[in-house]
C-alpha cells in the first residue's frame, strides 16, 4: 500500500485503564493496560470480540471519554487540547446527516461553526464532493442518497476542515457486502490522497486486513492489546481479496482473535 511516510507520532496511549460505574455494584473495567503508538499517516484498525472496548478506546483518543488511569496524547497534546484545536474528525456507523440540510450544506456545517465565509464554505464543500466522487449531489437531500453515498458525505464532512486524524467507528457496518467493499476502496483512495491518519474500529477480520497498515487485536473484556499484526500487501485492489498473502494475514488476525499466536 502506498501509505504516507510517518514523520511524526499521531497518537500515544500510555498506561490507560477505563472503568465505568466506579465503586458501584455494576462497575465494569472496559480497558486495562493499554499502550499504543500510532504514527502520522498510518491506517490502524482496532478489532476484538464484542464488548472488548474497541469503541471505548476510539472515544478515549477522541476525548469523548477520559481515562480512569493513564494518558492519551494526539499530535503531542493531551486529547482534550487536540479536540479543542480540531485536530481530528469522526465518522460513525450512522452517517448522522441532517435531513433538512442539502448535502453541500451538511458538509459545510463544521466550517460554518468555525466561522468560514459563505464563499469559502461553498468552495470547500465542492472540493470535498469531488474528493468523495459525488460532485453532482450537492443539491440533494440525504434521503435521496443510498447508504453508501450518505457515508461518503459523512466522510467528506469529517474531512472538510482538514483534520490530521480521522476516527471511524464501524462506518460501513450497516452496508451490504458489495457496497461495503466499494467503500473500503474509496476510503483507501481518500486516505492516500489526503495523508490523514486513520483509526478504524471494525468487527470484520477481512475488512481490518484489507484496509490497514496495522491491525490492533484486543482481548475480551477487560480489553487488553493481545497482538498487533503488521499488514504489508502493497496497493489494495479488488484482486487483493483473492491474494494468498491476504488470506494468510487474515488468518493471522483471526488466530489472534482466538487468543492464539501473535506478538506485540
Amino acid at each position: 500500500m502506498s501509505q504516507p511516510v510517518a514523520s511524526e507520532v499521531a497518537v500515544v496511549v500510555s498506561g490507560v485503564h477505563k472503568v465505568f460505574n466506579v465503586d458501584s455494584a455494576d462497575e465494569v473495567t472496559a480497558l486495562s493496560d493499554i499502550d499504543l503508538t500510532i504514527g502520522a499517516g498510518e491506517f490502524v484498525s482496532l478489532i476484538g470480540p464484542s464488548g472488548c472496548g474497541k469503541s471505548t478506546l476510539l472515544r478515549l483518543i477522541g476525548d469523548l471519554l477520559t481515562p480512569s488511569v493513564g494518558e492519551v496524547t494526539v499530535f503531542g497534546k493531551p486529547a482534550h487540547a487536540a479536540r479543542l484545536d480540531q485536530d481530528y474528525g469522526m465518522v460513525f456507523q450512522h452517517a448522522g446527516l441532517f435531513d433538512w440540510r442539502r448535502v453541500a450544506a451538511n458538509i459545510e456545517l463544521p466550517l460554518e461553526l468555525r466561522g468560514w465565509s459563505r464563499v469559502d464554505r461553498a468552495a470547500r464543500s465542492a472540493e470535498m464532493l469531488e474528493l468523495v466522487r459525488l460532485p453532482e449531489f450537492g443539491g440533494h437531500y440525504p434521503r435521496q442518497l443510498s447508504g453508501g453515498m450518505q457515508q461518503r458525505v459523512s466522510i467528506a464532512r469529517a474531512l472538510s476542515f482538514q483534520p490530521k486524524l480521522l476516527l471511524m467507528d464501524e462506518p460501513f457496518g450497516a452496508l451490504d457486502e458489495m457496497t461495503r467493499e466499494h467503500m473500503q476502496l474509496e476510503l483507501l483512495r481518500i486516505w492516500r490522497e489526503t495523508g490523514t491518519t486513520v483509526v478504524f474500529v471494525t468487527h470484520s477480520v477481512s475488512e481490518s486486513t484489507f484496509l490497514s497498515s496495522r491491525v490492533v487485536v484486543l482481548s475480551a473484556r477487560p480489553g487488553r492489546i493481545h497482538s498487533i499484526v503488521d499488514v504489508d500487501l502493497g496497493d489494495r485492489t479488488d484482486d487483493t481479496r483473492e491474494d494468498p498473502a491476504f488470506f494468510a494475514k487474515a488468518t493471522e488476525v483471526r488466530e489472534a482473535l482466538r487468543g492464539r499466536g501473535g506478538a506485540r
